[in-house]
């Protein structure tokens, strides 16, 4: 029986900037590929470029066809300048605090079947707060020197929303992995910089460690890393995580930290994840260096796709997906993209993902 239209579910699309334009196309077909007929897709504006041809980054048109006709969306990348642009703010953020896409998931794990350490760690970062509530103001002082502020905020609501959550992934994590066999007590690091940032980071600290006490999650261990040493023991002994959380910043920074343990920022997936919505962002950026060549690494957008399917619990769809790319990536790596060493192109691997489905 076919499926009607009514039944279909609307994807939207948002690639933005730079490479977007091409991997989220290419994570579209991957999505048609493993569902045929299930979805709409809906093409959606923002970024950068966008904001230089219209001086509107993020149209309040996309922020309100996501809320009323989207299951969930997919966005690609986006060129954010490094000096301030009068006008101008990241449409990915002000996305996030649009639709309270409170965590970013970012699952960072070396192939099933590879060769080298076995990586299977989860970050999760809080995503509505911190130094990202983008609240910066410069004085200019007395002897004509200027002194530039920050305004950095953490609040318990935020914080203990995005413990429990990482408590209630490290519980599912354990339940799959019970599933296949495989015996390791689940357990949730909490990152922090307490011993200096004593009042905002501590409080994250208190707040999260609260959830920790709860008794849902008495059977998930915990254990504290300061923001530094969590980078260092992240590339010395990686195995050793499970689920990370952090607060904005480090998150951010951590995360893309990891994807050096798997290869290439262009293999590591990531979702913003709200109650009622879910945004899969690869973790990339827009990399203009290479735009527009063919040859940017859809991996990390198709991972991306895949994610967004399990919170819309499409597990089996999202597993043959994951399942696709670990073969790949597993076989012939000059057919992988120049990230990764290989001479493949964007179509190519795409290509080879769809075919393993």
């Amino acid at each position: 029986m076919s499926t009607t239209a009514s039944s279909r579910l609307t994807i939207g699309l948002i690639p933005a900037d730079g490479i977007g334009k091409e991997v989220i196309p290419a994570a579209q077909q991957v999505l048609e590929a493993v569902a045929p007929s299930k979805f709409e897709f809906l093409h959606l504006d923002a970024g950068f470029e966008l904001f230089q041809k219209t001086g509107v980054a993020l149209p309040q048109g996309t922020v309100e066809r996501l809320r009323s006709e989207c299951k969930g969306a997919l966005f690609g990348a986006v060129s954010s300048p490094s000096h301030k642009v009068a006008g101008y703010s990241s449409p990915i953020v002000a996305l996030r605090k649009a639709l309270d896409l409170y965590a970013n998931v970012r699952p960072v794990a070396s192939p099933a079947g590879g060769k080298g350490r076995p990586i299977d760690m989860l970050i999760i970062r809080e995503n509505t707060e911190c130094l990202y509530i983008k609240s910066e103001r410069i004085e200019t002082l007395a002897d004509g020197t200027k002194v530039a502020w920050a305004d950095r905020k953490i609040t318990e609501t935020a914080s203990k929303r995005i413990g429990r959550m990482a408590y209630k992934m490290a519980l599912q994590r354990d339940a799959v992995r019970r599933q296949q066999g495989v015996q390791r007590v689940p357990k949730v690091t909490v990152v922090h910089k307490s011993n200096v940032l004593s009042v905002s980071d501590g409080l994250f600290r208190e707040s999260v460690l609260e959830v920790s006490r709860e008794k849902e999650f008495e059977g998930v261990k915990t254990e504290e890393q300061l923001v530094d040493s969590m980078v260092y023991r992240m590339f010395r002994e990686p195995e050793v995580f499970d689920v990370a959380v952090a607060p904005n910043l480090y998150g951010d920074i951590i995360s893309d930290g990891a994807a050096a343990l798997v290869g290439s920022l262009g293999v590591v997936a990531g979702a913003n994840v709200g109650d009622h919505f879910v945004l899969g962002e690869p973790v990339h950026g827009s990399a203009p260096d290479i735009a527009g060549q063919g040859i940017a690494n859809p991996i990390a957008a198709i991972r991306s796709a895949a994610l967004l399917l399990e919170h819309m619990n499409m597990g089996a769809e999202a597993g043959r997906i994951h399942t696709a790319v670990d073969k790949v990536l597993s076989a012939d790596p000059k057919a992988l993209t120049p990230d990764l060493g290989g001479k493949g192109t964007t179509r190519g691997v795409t290509d080879s993902i769809i075919k393993l489905l």
